[in-house]
């Protein structure tokens, strides 16, 4: 039900655009985590979808920003300023209902496939 794009292999201090297709429209949080080889998974962004709050992991602050397109049930992920620890593979994921705990990733039912971003020094 979710489809990630968008990464790539980038310079650090460049940007990228992850997107998000949802094909389910009754989804009401969306969130990107993140998975570098060796480590857990980590909780990048969320996005509430009735009113538009996102929240930010504090690593990513500042230089990612999440959005969306309703029309196309898409979330997006822009990363600026990226620097070689944002290396991971990128994973988006929703659920029907939203958490409080947004940040754990056992809490969400559904996952894209994950996309690569590589940022090289």
């Amino acid at each position: 039900q979710l489809q990630a794009s968008g990464g790539g292999l980038v310079q650090a201090g460049g940007s990228l655009r992850l997107s998000c297709a949802a094909s389910a429209r009754t989804i009401s949080v969306m969130v990107w985590f993140r998975q570098a080889p060796g480590k857990e998974r980590e909780f990048v962004g969320a996005l509430r979808r009735n009113n538009g709050a996102t929240y930010y992991a504090d690593s990513v602050k500042g230089r990612f920003t999440i959005s969306r397109d309703n029309a196309k049930n898409t979330m997006y992920l822009q990363m600026n300023s990226l620097k070689p620890e944002d290396t991971a593979v990128y994973y988006c994921a929703a659920r029907i209902n939203w958490h409080v705990h947004y940040w754990t990733a056992s809490n969400y039912d559904y996952w894209g496939q994950g996309t690569q971003v590589t940022v090289s020094s």
